[in-house]
């Protein structure tokens, strides 16, 4: 059970009485916590209350009594997170309702990380300004768009303001639970000393803060090989799009990732003659493969042209014709000529400078740290979440991660992760898939029946001009359980989530068979597809008899 939290307005003048501005790096810094004086003890009523053994793994929870060497003047918190993303956000915040003290550091003088300044949100805004201007002009012109005729200023000024909104909910987030942000550059100095450097213009004296429970949420930066001459400019990687001043008419993308392939597919959908390279021989290769077959189509529709099986062997910015261009050279000989190359090579733990390795933690070759399935480092009061810790590195994930984290540290209830994870992936069309594919299936050994429904057969399809989308379940031959939810079109990130929630609940195909959806909508497909599968389970069924 948690603590009562004290009314907003009592909390709001705590923080005034305190004297320590929560927003910008405290000047001077006296660590005071709001509504607590330097060195008071954390007992009484502000204690988190005492754990219980029920959903709880009371046996692995660390002690979160004090360090011996921690301060006696107040410059001191239960938990310190060094990352202001989705995974830090929610660590910080679940640390916070469990009565702890909680500080955080950010560097880049914005709340949200990759996740709202360079990555999620803006890709995501992006891709739905391109979508809705490509929509409108085939509905007015018939016609796709041309990059000549675009502005990417008028695309980015939406994208600018969705960014300062999500940037402003953090910032109400955090200051609402009490968590103190330092605008500052963080490094471990000890196991439980962090040493800021301020970052903000006023600057200041660097500070060493004690904390018993430290969580790492660094996230990720693009992968840069230094064969590779970036500029940020002509040779891009996906944190530098959204800076482009408008669109390029031709545009090759090195690497059919999730990242490279959105890119590849939304700059295309916006008229741009996009060449998308990898060494792979087929796109998405965890992705099912007649999702991965449909996108592939839409894409040569779109006129992206596919160098798969190929590998850059050179890159470099050449003048022609009095412009710029960028030339990329392929091991089999072939060359590229193009306004624009981007390279999504994958991306790397954001751990250099953060002085882990003095510590025991050791990055792998790509900055990313391992942890348990507590998300505890090497040394376990450390904690680490999100991006830096690799795979599946989602948003969704990180904030669940973070939020696990520091329920363990303080002895908070504690839900693991399921293995059922959505995942989401924004080309045009979109793709979403919950459960195991069918190569999986089949490797598994585990016997399956295919129920298909196309958005072409569906009225919703018509309605929005979406006939190649479809949605497909995967099912036991035997039990009938719901094994996998496939889809791609419109809307298929959101329809996802009625088939994880039914295979959360092993729930079988009938269920869709016998329940009654809205019309018009995607949610058909459900019912559709469910009675595909029963169709073909009772060929087989009667076959067996």
């Amino acid at each position: 059970m948690l603590r009562p939290r004290r009314p907003r307005g009592e909390r709001r003048q705590a923080g005034e009485a305190s004297g320590e501005r929560q927003w910008g790096f405290p000047a001077p810094y006296n660590g005071t916590a709001p509504g607590r004086s330097p060195g008071q003890d954390r007992g009484g009523p502000d204690a988190a209350p005492a754990r219980r053994g029920t959903g709880r793994a009371d046996d692995e929870q660390p002690s979160v009594t004090s360090a011996p060497d921690a301060p006696s003047d107040g410059r001191r918190y239960d938990l310190f997170v060094i990352g202001s993303g989705p995974a830090g956000q929610r660590g910080a915040i679940q640390a916070a309702k469990l009565g702890r003290r909680v500080g955080l550091a950010e560097m880049q003088g914005t709340l949200g990380g990759v996740c709202i300044n360079t990555g999620t949100i803006p890709s995501k805004t992006f891709r739905q300004a391109v979508m809705e201007l490509y929509s409108a002009r085939e509905r007015e012109e018939g016609h796709a768009l041309s990059a000549r005729t675009v502005e990417m200023q008028g695309l980015l000024s939406r994208v600018n303001h969705v960014m300062e909104n999500e940037q402003e909910v953090a910032k109400r987030q955090l200051e609402r639970n009490g968590v103190d942000v330092h605008w500052a550059r963080a490094s471990l100095v000890a196991p439980h000393r962090v040493r800021l450097e301020p970052q903000h213009p006023q600057g200041g004296p660097p500070v060493e803060v004690h904390a018993d429970h430290i969580l790492i949420a660094t996230g990720s930066t693009a992968t840069r090989s230094p064969e590779i001459p970036f500029d940020g400019d002509y040779v891009l990687t996906s944190d530098d799009v959204m800076e482009l001043e408008r669109a390029p008419r031709s545009l090759a993308v090195v690497g059919a990732g999730v990242i490279g392939t959105e890119y590849a597919s939304i700059f295309a959908a916006l008229g741009v003659r996009v060449v998308l390279v990898d060494k792979a021989s087929a796109l998405l290769p965890f992705v099912d493969d007649e999702i991965v077959a449909t996108l592939t189509y839409q894409l040569r529709r779109h006129r992206v042209t596919m160098r798969l099986n190929e590998e850059v062997s050179r890159v470099e910015v050449v003048e022609r014709d009095g412009e710029r261009r960028v030339r990329l050279g392929l091991a089999s000989g072939k060359q590229i000529i193009t306004e624009r190359a981007l390279y999504s090579i994958g991306r790397s733990g954001a751990t250099a400078g953060l002085g882990l390795e003095a510590l025991g933690i050791e990055p792998d070759d790509r900055g990313r740290l391992a942890v348990d399935e507590y998300h505890r480092t090497a040394v376990p009061h450390i904690y680490a979440a999100g991006d830096v810790i690799g795979f599946p590195a989602l948003a969704a994930t990180s904030m669940e991660q973070g939020r696990l984290a520091a329920a363990h540290a303080f002895g908070g209830p504690i839900h693991m992760q399921p293995d059922l994870l959505p995942y989401g992936i924004y080309t045009v069309p979109e793709i979403s898939m919950v459960g195991r594919t069918e190569a999986e299936l089949t490797e598994a050994g585990v016997p399956y029946e295919v129920g298909l429904a196309r958005y072409g057969e569906i009225a919703r399809g018509q309605i929005v001009g979406d006939l190649s989308g479809l949605l497909k379940l995967l099912v036991h031959l035997e039990t009938h359980e719901v094994l996998g939810v496939h889809i791609i079109g419109e809307g298929a990130s959101e329809l996802v989530h009625i088939g994880q929630m039914v295979m959360g609940l092993r729930g079988v195909v009938d269920y869709f068979s016998e329940t009654v959806f809205n019309y018009p909508t995607f949610a058909e497909c459900y019912k559709t597809a469910a009675l595909d599968a029963l169709n073909r389970l009772a060929v087989v069924d009667s076959l067996e008899l």
